[in-house]
This record gives C-alpha cells, sequence and structure tokens, in this order.
C-alpha cells in the first residue's frame, strides 16, 4: 500500500469517526434550548427532510407572472375574458394527458376492489357514445377506442369533470400507497381484502395509529415509546413503532386537476421565451411565432399540434398526412413545449378546476387565482371520530325521491309510461325510497340528542342499506317479467337503464372515503378571509344554478326547487311549477336562458375537431360538469410545497463577513 493510500485510508477512517461523534449529538431547539429526537425529552422528532419527491408522470412548472386572458380576436363578443397580469405559484403537471390505458387501469382496479359495489365501477365507465353521430359512420370508436390496444396511448375521452376528479383521488391513494410499501412502512398486500382499499386521508386521521387492515405494519420510530437512553446503544427491538404523520414528508400532496390560471400559465411556457425578467415575444400558441407549422428545417412545413387545418380538413392529403392524426393522436405525439409537456395546443381539451363565470377576470385574486371553492371539513361520527370509512355506499334519498317522482309524472304526461312501468315506478318509490326515508325519520327521532350532522350520517347510512338491497332485485324483476308478459314483446326497454345510470347522480359517498360536510357560516363568525357567497352563485339558498329566472328556482311557498338533473331541468322545472304553483307549463318565464351554474366547469384549449383559433390558451369555454364529449380530455396536477425552484436552483444567501 503506498504512502498516498495509507493517508486516505486515515483520512477516511477519522472521518468516520467524527461522523459517529457527532451523530451520538442532539439537534437543540433554537427557540427552547431542548433536545430533538431525544427520547428522554419526550421525543419530538425532526425528521429529515430535502424537498418534495416528483410524483409518476409529472414535471415541475416553475411559476411566476404573466397576463392571463384573450390575447386574439374576442370572436364571441362576450368580453368575459379581459386579460389582467396575475401570479401562478410552482406546481407540478402531468407530462402528457391522461390515456386510455390509464384509465382502463383505473376500471380494472375498481372491479377488482370494489367486489360487492358493483355501481362504483359503472360510475366510472366513459361514455364510449360520445362518438356517435347521426349521419356519420364513428361504430369503430364507440366498440374500440377506450379498450383496444391501437389506441392505449390516445387520451381518453368521453370523460366527465366529476370521473376526472375521482380518478385524481383514485390516483393519489395508489402513488401514496406505493410510496409507503417502497419504504417499508406498509407490507404488500398479498392477501388482498376486497371492499377495503387503503386511502390516504383514512391512513392519516387514524386515531392513536391504529393499524389499517391491509397489511400494514408500523415501522416508523416513536420516540415518545422508545426506552433508549440515546440514539446506538440498544437494538431495534427496543424501538417503538408509530405510523406516518405528514410531518414526516414522505407521502405526497393530492394529485387534482389544475386551475385555470395553472393550465394557461404552463401551456404558453414562457420560461423558454424570456431572458432574465424580460419576457421576448409575446406567444399566441404554446410556441414561438404566429404560425401552425414548425419552420425548422429538418421538420420545415409539418404541423405542430393536432387540430382542423381548414373546412373538413382533419388530416391532410394523402401521402403527405403532416397532421399524422384522423381523430386525436398518442399523447407524446408533436413536440413538447419548454416546459416539457405534450399536446398543450390541440389534440383535446383539457377540464381544469374552475367553475365558470364571465366575469371571473374581474373578481378573481391576482395571485393564485381560482374560482369555485367550497370550504368543507370532515364530518364526525358518533364517537366523535372522522368517519372516514364506509360499509355502504350512501345515497341522498329526499333527491331520489323528488326524481322518482318527476320522472314518473313526466312520463305519464308524454303518454309513455306503461301500466307495467306504472306499477314498477310507484313500487320504487312507495316500497324502496319511501321506506328508506321512513327509516331515516326514525334514526332522526332516536337521535335526537346528538349534533344534527352525526344524526344526518346515521339516517343516511341506514337508508342507503335499504336502497342499495331492494332497488337492484327490484328492476330485475320488472325486467323478467316484461319479458315474460307476450304484451310487450317487441317493446323496448328503456327504463331500466335510465333508473339505473339515474341511480348513481344521487351517491354521496362510497367506501373507503371520508365523508366531508360544507362548512356552516357560524363557523367562520369573525374570520376576515371568509365570505357568504364564495363567488360562487349568484342566489342563496341550496339550489345550485342561476339557471332559471322569473318563477323558477323557487315555490311560492319559498321552498327551494330541487335541481335533478341538467338535461330535463327545464322539464321538470315546469312539472314542479304546474303542480306547486299553477304556472302554464309551456310558460316561457321559466324557460331556460343560461347554462352558468355551480356545476359549469371551465375547459381549456383546442382540440383535433377544433381550428387554430382554440389552441390559443386564452380561450376559455365551459361545459356541464357531469357531461362529456369525444373532444374533452384532461390531465392531473399536484402543488409544489416549499421552495419554488427546487433544490437544483436554489439561490444561497452569502453570509456577510
Amino acid at each position: 500500500m503506498s504512502m498516498k493510500q495509507t493517508k486516505a485510508k486515515w483520512m477516511g477512517v477519522a472521518v468516520m469517526a467524527s461522523l459517529l461523534v457527532s451523530s451520538c449529538k442532539y439537534e437543540t431547539s433554537n427557540v427552547t434550548g431542548w433536545n430533538y429526537n431525544d427520547p428522554n425529552n419526550g421525543g419530538y422528532q425532526k425528521v429529515p427532510y430535502e424537498e418534495q419527491e416528483t410524483g409518476p408522470g409529472l414535471i415541475l412548472v416553475e411559476g411566476g407572472t404573466f397576463t392571463m386572458g384573450r390575447i386574439e380576436q374576442d370572436v364571441y363578443h362576450d368580453w368575459s375574458n379581459v386579460p389582467r397580469r396575475v401570479t401562478v405559484s410552482s406546481f407540478y403537471m402531468d407530462e402528457t394527458e391522461v390515456t386510455n390505458f390509464n384509465w382502463c387501469e383505473y376500471l380494472y382496479w375498481l372491479r377488482r376492489v370494489y367486489t360487492d359495489f358493483g355501481q362504483i365501477y359503472t360510475n366510472a365507465l366513459p361514455d364510449t357514445l360520445v362518438w356517435r353521430e347521426k349521419m356519420a359512420y364513428n361504430e369503430p370508436y364507440v366498440e374500440y377506442y377506450l379498450r383496444h390496444p391501437a389506441y392505449r396511448e390516445y387520451p381518453v375521452v368521453g370523460v366527465s369533470w366529476l370521473q376526472a376528479t375521482e380518478f385524481c383521488a383514485w390516483r393519489t391513494d395508489r402513488v401514496n400507497e406505493y410510496i409507503l410499501i417502497r419504504e417499508g412502512v406498509l407490507n404488500w398486500d398479498v392477501t388482498f381484502q376486497p371492499n377495503d382499499p387503503f386511502t390516504t386521508d383514512e391512513y392519516l386521521d387514524q386515531p392513536g395509529g391504529v393499524p389499517h387492515t391491509n397489511g400494514v405494519e408500523n415501522l416508523l420510530v416513536d420516540l415518545n415509546k422508545q426506552s433508549n437512553p440515546g440514539p446506538g446503544k440498544k437494538g431495534k427491538k427496543a424501538l417503538g413503532r408509530r405510523h406516518v404523520r405528514m410531518e414526516d414528508g414522505i407521502l405526497l400532496p393530492r394529485y387534482r386537476l389544475p386551475t385555470e390560471a395553472e393550465w394557461e400559465y404552463a401551456a404558453y411556457g414562457l420560461i423558454g421565451n424570456s431572458v432574465e425578467e424580460r419576457i421576448v415575444e409575446r406567444r399566441i400558441y404554446a410556441w414561438n411565432g404566429h404560425w401552425v407549422r414548425n419552420p425548422e428545417s429538418k421538420w420545415q412545413g409539418e404541423m405542430l399540434a393536432n387540430f382542423v387545418r381548414g373546412r373538413v380538413d382533419y388530416m391532410g392529403v394523402a401521402g403527405k398526412l403532416n397532421d399524422a392524426a384522423d381523430i386525436t393522436a398518442p399523447v407524446t405525439s408533436y413536440w413538447p413545449n419548454d416546459y416539457g409537456l405534450y399536446n398543450m395546443a390541440g389534440n383535446v381539451s383539457e377540464w381544469v378546476m374552475d367553475v365558470y363565470r364571465p366575469l371571473t377576470s374581474e373578481d378573481a385574486d391576482e395571485f393564485r387565482p381560482f374560482r369555485g371553492n367550497v370550504f368543507k371539513t370532515k364530518v364526525l361520527n358518533a364517537e366523535g371520530i372522522i368517519d372516514n370509512k364506509h360499509d355502504e355506499t350512501i345515497y341522498d334519498v329526499d333527491a331520489m325521491r323528488i326524481y322518482l317522482d318527476s320522472f314518473h309524472l313526466a312520463r305519464s304526461n308524454t303518454g309513455y309510461l306503461t301500466d307495467i312501468e306504472d306499477s314498477l315506478l310507484k313500487y320504487l318509490k312507495t316500497e324502496i325510497v319511501d321506506s328508506a326515508i321512513s327509516v331515516k325519520n326514525s334514526y332522526r327521532k332516536s337521535y335526537q340528542k346528538r349534533a344534527n350532522l352525526v344524526r344526518e350520517n346515521e339516517q343516511l347510512i341506514q337508508a342507503s342499506i335499504i336502497i342499495r338491497e331492494m332497488f337492484d332485485a327490484a328492476l330485475v324483476d320488472f325486467e323478467v317479467n316484461l319479458r315474460a308478459d307476450p304484451r310487450y314483446e317487441n317493446y323496448q326497454i328503456e327504463i331500466i337503464p335510465v333508473l339505473r345510470v339515474k341511480l348513481s347522480d344521487f351517491v354521496i359517498n362510497t367506501p373507503g372515503n371520508v365523508k366531508w360536510r360544507q362548512v356552516t357560516e357560524e363557523e367562520n363568525i369573525d374570520r376576515r378571509t371568509y365570505r357568504k357567497s364564495d363567488n360562487i352563485d349568484y342566489l342563496d339558498g341550496d339550489i345550485a344554478s342561476t339557471q332559471y329566472y322569473g318563477t323558477a328556482g323557487h315555490s311560492k311557498s319559498g321552498a327551494v326547487i330541487s335541481e335533478v338533473n341538467s338535461d330535463t331541468r327545464w322539464q321538470e322545472n315546469i312539472m314542479y311549477q304546474s303542480r306547486y304553483e299553477g304556472v302554464n307549463r309551456h310558460d316561457n318565464s321559466a324557460s331556460p336562458t343560461t347554462l352558468v351554474s355551480n356545476r359549469t366547469r371551465v375547459y381549456k384549449g383546442g382540440s383535433w375537431r377544433d381550428r387554430a383559433y382554440w389552441m390559443n390558451p386564452g380561450t376559455r369555454r365551459y361545459l356541464d360538469e357531469r357531461r362529456s364529449t369525444a373532444t374533452i380530455g384532461f390531465r392531473c396536477a399536484m402543488d409544489r410545497l416549499g421552495s419554488p425552484i427546487g433544490i437544483g436552483g436554489k439561490k444561497k444567501k452569502k453570509k456577510k463577513k
């Protein structure tokens, strides 16, 4: 061994020795002087933390200030998108749109886990009929687009805003579950308990660190339970165990849809279009220039996005299909923008979180603008513990009764109702829904002394048990009887799918989810940040819409008319007025006047079926959150916690000498 090698060896030993000595020292609080991570001192832990881990599929979008809103001509002349300067914090965003294969993985998981709750799987199915057109042969897309491997890497469509939001919640739980397994906190669930999935909220809310049923082992050291007098003096067997907490920084924030401001900011990708703090050229699209073809010599003339180039021109001329897509294209097609995000112009439009209002540009905050806040808190169960798990799907039985009532009346008035359908609807309403409401009312009496929230939760659970047990059986019996009756040999069975699909609209909560409630005005007394309207609706009360004026919306008695389905809202609204107010069914004063409601969500960007105008990130359109089309997809986002630029870009301040 040479002298240099010997010197290096002993230097290494010295470094290791110094590390061992330093490891026996505790870090002290600069506030109290007490030691952190000292079991003799109460065991308050300070866990090593560098920065937030980047979740699967995400890219960091460094925030900043930009001009949000219209930069092209206002072709609709509605002045609902006035330019204004805002600031967006750093956040994470999916590199690509969510694909058909991603969604099929989601569907597979739901079917595998919720074996007793088929409605959950049904609710997640995309509407493949969005491809169907009256005068076009689009049936191959209806049959094959979602599941065939040829479309595996294409963006999923036919997904409503509500379904996209549920996907984000599911993705959060699966990613955090994997992280805990990877870090050795959870065991791999070999046995697999159906109907009892891991959820992040449930894990964090477990009182006293009670293990989850799916193979959880509390492997993190709990210094409060540790019998060691100091670090490194006894074996691991003497260490206590505890759950992962938010303070450990192991779990990731929630996946969610991006806000409108975030999506628009990310689409422009101005990080590659600025010198120091000066933006050298204002962009119209997600790339430089005012054109839609690639100017670089290698790909000169090729389209930069998937859109309609001109009248009925969806993909160009045979032999030179430089659009390379008749409908959607694989999510990694074309060139990414300067953040590395694909298809922020063209391919499919994308859902964002915001509720639509034409005057949002005048109302929204200049820092992290967003419209759609509904402040909520978790519901406590009868024991005063966070109600974080349900064994039954919970339904809004009152809304269901209103719907069955109006549905029965609509079919009767239009002459569509047969005797056998009439008897079925009466049975559904009286024997099932009314009996469920009866149970709910009985629980109201038995829980009079309890808090309103606890009582309501117990009522809904008991009523929902009755509905789930009886509803499917009633529909199956009806279908069997109908087919066996010769009078209805050629009868088209419509009421069965209508009622089954409609049932899912009244689902309040599903097994494994945390139940939330809206924060009341009383809880927000003296909070300066609280606004009664929350800038969501122009009306007071529980009605969630500004769609109808005049006598619509409230009865003469002052009772709010419940919104059931936007598709049939006008007809049902007229029927309610006919029954309770004596209004003519064709009175124009109650006709629909606007689509603006709390259920109206913004979607951004152009699609494979749009002209180049809509590829401008500043454009905005809106659609009911329960609807879906063949041109709207989505991608997920996640909050960036801590430094907006990450460890690699942190600017350290020099200490003065």
